[in-house]
């Protein structure tokens, strides 16, 4: 029983592998696109949270609560009477031009925004500007 591991973790690990292995390369190529800073698909150690009075938290017990990530291509605003009539092959104009930088939101907060890449038939989106974590404080702490 021990030796049977569950199959979505199993797919899961799999799938993160990809993409840690396709950043590797990434690294391995471009010098440049390493600076910055990893992540969680690098297995860099979560950086210590500072506080805006010096101080350091120990976050450790928040680190595991889950999070929604997406990332929003544009927006628009339509009428009602459109909405009823899309229907598949339907096109929405957004306001994002093409070729423009990508939000990338945290709960509905922006943490960053970034280019759309694809590894192994999926999209992930690489980022190119994040914002500090005492701007994102601020930001939360407003609403």
């Amino acid at each position: 029983m021990a030796s049977e591991d569950k199959p979505d973790e199993a797919a899961a690990d799999d799938g993160m592998a990809d993409w840690a292995e396709a950043l590797l390369e990434q690294k391995a190529s471009d010098p440049a696109a390493g600076q910055g800073g990893g992540g969680v698909l690098t297995g860099d150690a979560p950086k210590p949270f500072t506080n805006s009075d010096g101080t350091t938290s120990d976050i450790n017990m928040v680190l595991d609560i889950p999070v929604q990530l997406s990332v929003e291509l544009g927006r628009t605003k339509v009428p009602i009477k459109h909405i009823l009539q899309l229907g598949q092959g339907s096109v929405v104009e957004l306001d994002a031009l093409a070729g423009e930088p990508m939000d990338v939101l945290v709960n509905g907060y922006l943490i960053a925004q970034g280019e759309v890449v694809v590894v192994n038939d999926k999209f992930g989106i690489r980022l190119t500007d994040v914002v500090t974590p005492s701007e994102r404080l601020r930001r939360v702490s407003r609403n």
